[in-house]
């Protein structure tokens, strides 16, 4: 899932990654996203993923 560097492919993220990044809970995480807080990937296994460059945009306050 998470490629590597240098590949074109941008690292996504898994809810647990996310909410350690913003100190809550990877509930929270989901919430946001089902809100559109937050834009998520789907895996073809039904999982969520999440932009690397969307959530460090969050962590600097350049998001919605």
């Amino acid at each position: 899932m998470n490629e590597p560097a240098g590949t074109g492919e941008e690292r996504l993220l898994t809810p647990g990654e996310v909410a350690a990044l913003f100190r809550v809970d990877p509930k929270t995480v989901t919430r946001w996203a089902a809100s559109g807080r937050i834009t998520s990937i789907r895996t073809p296994g039904g999982r969520r993923r999440f932009r690397e460059s969307e959530v460090r945009a969050l962590l600097r306050g350049d998001g919605p």
